[in-house]
């Protein structure tokens, strides 16, 4: 009888082990989260208050948009908001990309100028964006891609102060699809209304896979680049074209920004690939949603709207619920991830590969 007892607990103990190694939707508020990606444009404070009322951090990357006054407004907001929450916000400033000069040592020492002084400041990171592979052009006409040994300098600047890179380059595939084969609304949707950004409709712009060699070049002249991917470094359509890279690159860790819908349209079609994924590169995947907010007239209506987002992406990855989505057809099924494992994801990757000071 005692034997059976004994074997009656540790049975119940198991269970009970094997239920705490799960969050819930009543965890959200309770574990702490990093949201990777977001751009705060304001300082009326409503994006840093909702973010403190859920438990959020905020990493705010700064975006190249080819508009030297944009730069520096987006560079004084993260600097402003990161002083009013120290060791809760974050920022990653970025630097003009003008083509004046381009490729010589006086376009290099002033791009490094700007980021010297931007960095000491307290930047975790330097953003590279999109504009660099598909916008920019040298004065032949050729676009400048980001393995381009004129931005080597710079690169080596960056390692210098011993800080990663948060690299967005290319788009989602979908950009080189046609419509009706995009796999997510949002693409096709934005692509639909922003033809100049469609990529199948410009076979003269360097292609999808240019993108790719580009940014693996780049890893491969700097092994000791420390490089977060943005975006599932843009191979958000196939977890393993993302795995291949992740093994080929220790230095390699990806964010998820924007493209969580993604992940879930692949759960939809193989929901064990995509749990397998995130388990196997728990160390190399960072939350993010790419939130932007630039202050609003109605800003409970922003707070609500982005408290939705992190409630449904925590859901996905820590239930098993069936679910849905207005960016696809069909319903999926959420990875239900250990807690370890979203812990990771949500907090322990950010604070290891941004080296975070947190308070």
């Amino acid at each position: 009888m005692k034997n059976t007892f004994l074997s009656l607990f540790l049975i119940a103990a198991a269970f009970a082990g094997c239920k705490n190694n799960y969050y819930s939707s009543e965890d959200f508020s309770k574990v702490l989260k990093i949201d990777t990606h977001v751009h705060i444009g304001s300082d009326d404070g409503a994006f840093e208050e909702q973010a403190s009322s859920d438990n959020f951090l905020l990493i705010t990357l700064n975006v190249d948009h080819s508009d030297s006054a944009t730069i520096r407004e987006q560079f004084n907001h993260s600097v402003s908001t990161a002083k009013k929450h120290p060791g809760k916000v974050f920022y990653a400033p970025t630097f003009l990309f003008d083509t004046t000069g381009w490729s010589t040592d006086l376009w290099s020492s002033k791009i490094i100028k700007q980021l010297e002084s931007d960095i000491s400041q307290g930047a975790i990171a330097v953003k590279i964006w999109k504009n660099v592979g598909m916008t920019v052009r040298d004065r032949n006409g050729k676009f400048i891609m980001v393995d381009d040994p004129g931005l080597a300098k710079v690169i080596d600047f960056i390692k210098s102060k011993n800080l990663p890179i948060a690299g967005h380059l290319g788009e989602p595939r979908n950009c080189w699809l046609p419509l009706s084969e995009m796999t997510v609304t949002s693409d096709s949707s934005y692509f639909a209304e922003n033809p100049q950004y469609h990529m199948f409709l410009h076979p003269e712009y360097p292609s999808y896979e240019d993108q790719m060699k580009a940014r693996d070049n780049l890893l491969k002249k700097n092994p000791d680049l420390v490089f977060i991917g943005c975006h599932l470094a843009s191979f958000e359509w196939n977890v393993d074209s993302l795995a291949s890279r992740l093994d080929r690159f220790p230095n390699l860790a990806v964010d998820m920004s924007a493209r969580i819908c993604h992940l879930q349209y692949q759960s939809s079609l193989d929901r064990e690939r995509i749990r397998n994924f995130c388990i196997k590169y728990q160390d190399r995947l960072l939350y993010g949603t790419d939130t932007g907010y630039s202050g609003s007239n109605d800003p409970a209506r922003f707070k609500k709207g982005v408290h939705e987002t992190w409630l449904g992406d925590w859901n996905y990855f820590t239930s098993d619920d069936e679910m849905t989505s207005d960016l696809f057809k069909g319903k999926f099924t959420g990875l239900k991830l250990p807690a370890e494992v979203v812990r990771k994801i949500y907090s322990e990757n950010a604070i290891r590969w941004y080296k975070l000071a947190l308070k």
